[in-house]
C-alpha cells in the first residue's frame, strides 16, 4: 500500500493541536537514521487504517518527493471521537530482521467433520500471531486451514505451516492454542403439564344444598 506524508517542522503540543484541527495528524518516522516529523491527511489516514493490509505489511510512504519503505507501528486514536491522534512508523529495508503481529485467516471451517458432520462449533481463540523475519518476507496474514478439524480436537500453533524464514514468538508459550471444537449443547426436553380438570357441576350443586339445609 502506498500513501502520502508531509514534511513537518514544528512540534510540541500546541502545534499537534493546530495540526489536528487542520484535519491533519502529527506523526513520526524513525529508524536508518535521522527520525523525521511529519503530517499526514486525516480522513485518508482514517480508512487506511481500517484495512487490514495497513497494519501488518510493507508500506510504502512517499515524502518529500522520495518513496521510502515503512512499517506501521504505533498509532493513537481519541478515547471517544473517531480522530488519530498520533502515528509511528519505521523505516525498513529487505535486511531489517523485524517482530510483527499478522492476521490469521481461517479457511475450511464449514467443510471440516467437526462442522460438516457433528454440527460443532470452532472457536477461535486467537486471531493474530506475532512473528519474527526479515521485512522482504514479511507476509500479509498467515492462512490457517481448518478443513480437516474432527469433534473435540484443538488446533495448535505447531500444526500451522509457517512460510520459510518466519519463527512464531510465543513469549514462553511454547505451543500456544489457536482454535477449539465446541460440541453443539443437548437439546433439553421440555414436559408441559396438563391443564387441571375443571370439577362437576353437579356435585357444586350437592355442595350448595348441604349448606341451605344446614342453614
Amino acid at each position: 500500500m502506498k500513501f502520502v506524508a508531509f514534511e513537518r517542522t514544528q512540534q510540541g503540543t500546541g502545534a499537534s493541536r493546530r495540526l489536528r484541527r487542520a484535519d491533519k495528524v502529527p506523526g513520526i518516522v524513525y529508524g536508518a537514521g535521522t527520525p523525521s516529523l511529519i503530517e499526514l491527511d486525516h480522513n485518508a489516514l482514517f480508512f487506511a487504517l481500517k484495512k487490514e493490509a495497513f497494519h501488518s505489511s510493507i508500506l510504502e510512504m512517499e515524502l518529500g518527493g522520495k518513496t521510502e519503505k515503512v512499517l506501521l507501528r504505533d498509532h493513537q486514536v481519541h478515547p471517544y471521537k473517531p480522530q488519530v491522534l498520533h502515528i509511528d512508523f519505521q523505516r525498513i529495508d529487505a535486511t531489517t530482521r523485524i517482530v510483527k503481529k499478522v492476521p490469521l485467516h481461517f479457511t475450511g471451517e464449514e467443510n471440516s467433520p467437526a462442522v460438516k458432520v457433528d454440527k460443532c462449533l470452532v472457536n477461535h481463540v486467537v486471531t493474530e500471531l506475532r512473528i519474527s523475519c526479515l521485512a522482504s518476507a514479511l507476509p500479509e496474514f498467515l492462512t490457517v486451514d481448518l478443513s480437516e478439524l474432527t469433534k473435540g480436537q484443538s488446533l495448535h500453533v505447531s500444526d500451522v505451516k509457517l512460510p520459510a524464514g518466519i519463527k512464531v514468538v510465543t513469549h514462553g508459550k511454547p505451543n500456544p492454542v489457536l482454535v477449539t471444537v465446541v460440541e453443539p449443547a443437548a437439546e433439553e426436553e421440555i414436559v408441559v403439564a396438563a391443564p387441571a380438570a375443571p370439577a362437576a357441576k353437579g356435585k357444586d350443586k350437592g355442595k350448595k344444598s348441604e349448606k341451605q339445609n344446614k342453614k
